[in-house]
């Protein structure tokens, strides 16, 4: 009965434990996800690269996190293969960081956290507020979860049971190091892995021996984590996440042998305290660093040869370009419905493809991808012409009510779409092209204001993209939450900028008929992509039929006279 409950307790603060961690980083996505791609992007410098990645990986709290992001950029053409490592394992450092933080006694402080973290949720008015209250909550829980984890080993430490595991991976360094990847990859989160260790050594639980190997093997398991997940990507996206797993993987390797064969943890730490794990985790992925700042572009050769570019296919021939409006299934609601959604969803990503080079246009104006994009305009009036054909077409006679009324949402849906897409042709497009030709430059303040909007109206996107598969109701007020946010930020750009005129700022005064034009373009793409929200809301009574305030006929002619 003893080790049921223990296994059960276990669970209990292993999940929660996950489940804190996660909330953390979705709310720190949530505040300030739009912003990850300038951090990353914006050096090119592996050093300052690397800083970037400690930075990321204690704010999102999750190497492997990061080790996407980088993919996905690596796939765009954002960052070079060496930059890219440089953030990656700057990251597993920023991670190892982290876990020295949340190795303090910081029991006191739950309290407060939970206090403050809880009341901004609850009662703040804007999200970002109320993502600081998610993050902050967050982090009482991972407290929270420590503690419970440390009360779970109490009355098991003295059982026969504990301590013939604990001396069996002592002495089994190599099973250790296999548990301990196993434990990062299934949980993904080498974080709350090396969490755990550390609080079990602590209390005595396990031998720091079986805990150093469990710790590296976590960070083994972590560095296949973006493998696995980047495998769907192009070659060039899963490049450095390979090279992250050859470098962190050989290092974690040949650490635990030498570990564990020359009797080297006295020099890094006391032999009973759980701090030696934390020593050799910092210690480790700081060498790493060290050692692949030296070599990381070096490295692109090799791995450039073991997963070579994805041969070029013509771009009519990606799905993409290919309508997924099948006719031989009209007479079957369901599916046509279906494809319909497929196809607007197809609407999105091609719009997607249109806004994403916009701010780079504005600072180095190609004319080449401003053709590009325009030409991409073609394609999405002639799928909004295809959906409405098609919604014609479906065999209204054989559809329930809720399936025609999906049909229109649809359609109306794609219509926002194409308006979405032409602001980008008929607006963005042509203000950097007068930005270019006039030689006109924004201010620091004002280029960032714009490139935040910018960031935020992307975010935006793949939010709405996922809206559009999922039906989800707390999506849809998320999104709907972030329209709001993208007119706030309008106003408060729109208020700067004017203050700035004001202070006599003659940049300002060069470029503000396209400063606020631009930012009202924004403004207005984000609203048509939004508009997904609306249909959602108003199935599950979220949405007022109108902000009005509803008066007696009677009580206004009475004022009125």
């Amino acid at each position: 009965m003893l080790i049921l409950s223990f296994i059960v307790h276990l669970m209990g603060a292993t999940m929660l434990l996950l489940f804190a961690v996660r909330m953390v980083q979705t709310g720190i996505e949530r505040a300030f996800g739009s912003s990850f791609r300038r951090v990353v992007t914006q050096n090119r410098n592996p050093l300052r690269a690397a800083s970037a990645g400690v930075m990321l990986a204690i704010v999102l709290q999750s190497s492997a996190a990061v080790a996407l992001l980088v993919a996905g950029f690596s796939a765009a053409g954002a960052v070079t293969f060496g930059v890219g490592l440089a953030v990656v394992l700057g990251a597993d450092l920023g991670s190892a960081l982290l876990i020295q933080v949340f190795s303090f006694n910081l029991d006191w402080l739950v309290p407060v956290l939970l206090a403050v973290g809880g009341g901004l949720f609850v009662k703040a008015e804007q999200r970002r507020l109320r993502q600081f209250g998610r993050i902050i909550l967050g982090i009482a829980f991972i407290l929270i979860s420590l503690r419970f984890l440390r009360e779970t080993m109490d009355p098991i430490r003295d059982s026969s049971f504990l301590p013939a595991i604990a001396d069996y991976l002592a002495a089994d360094f190599i099973t250790a190091f296999l548990v301990g990847a196993f434990l990062a990859f299934v949980m993904h989160s080498s974080v709350a892995v090396i969490l755990m260790c550390v609080t079990l050594v602590a209390v005595a639980a396990i031998p720091v021996e079986a805990g150093v190997s469990l710790v590296l093997g976590a960070n083994f398991g972590s560095a296949l984590i973006p493998v696995w997940l980047s495998r769907g990507m192009s070659s060039t996206a899963r490049r450095v996440p390979a090279a992250n797993l050859a470098v962190r993987g050989c290092g974690a390797i040949v650490t635990v042998i030498v570990v564990n064969r020359f009797e080297l943890l006295p020099y890094v730490g006391s032999m009973d305290s759980a701090q030696t794990l934390i020593n050799v985790h910092i210690l480790f992925n700081a060498v790493l660093l060290l050692l692949a700042l030296l070599f990381c572009n070096r490295l692109e050769l090799p791995f450039s040869r073991l997963l070579p570019e994805d041969a070029p296919s013509d771009q009519e021939q990606s799905p993409m370009y290919r309508s997924t409006l099948d006719d031989a299934v009209l007479g079957r609601p369901h599916l046509a419905i279906a494809n319909l959604k497929r196809e607007v969803l197809r609407m999105v990503q091609l719009v997607e493809t249109m806004i994403q080079p916009v701010m780079d246009l504005y600072q180095t104006y190609d004319p080449d991808r401003a053709r590009a994009a325009i030409a991409q305009d073609n394609h999405v009036n002639t799928a909004l012409d295809d959906i409405r054909r098609y919604a014609a077409a479906i065999q209204s006679e054989n559809m329930a009510k809720g399936d025609n009324k999906r049909v229109r949402e649809l359609t109306e849906y794609a219509i926002a779409i194409e308006a979405a897409g032409d602001i980008v042709v008929k607006r963005l497009i042509p203000l950097a092209k007068e930005k270019h030709e006039k030689g006109i430059k924004f201010s620091q303040n004002g280029h960032a204001e714009v490139c935040h909007m910018h960031e935020q109206v992307q975010a935006n996107m793949v939010l709405a993209s996922n809206l559009l598969i999922s039906d989800d109701l707390e999506s849809a007020r998320l999104l709907l939450e972030e329209k709001q946010e993208m007119a706030r930020l309008e106003r408060k750009s729109r208020k700067r900028h004017l203050k700035r005129l004001s202070e006599g700022v003659e940049i300002s005064f060069d470029s503000s008929d396209i400063h606020l034009e631009t930012v009202s373009s924004l403004r207005d793409f984000n609203s048509y992509m939004a508009s997904a929200a609306y249909p959602i809301l108003h199935r599950g009574g979220q949405l007022l039929e109108t902000r009005l305030i509803e008066q007696d006929i009677d009580d206004i002619e009475i004022r009125q006279r």
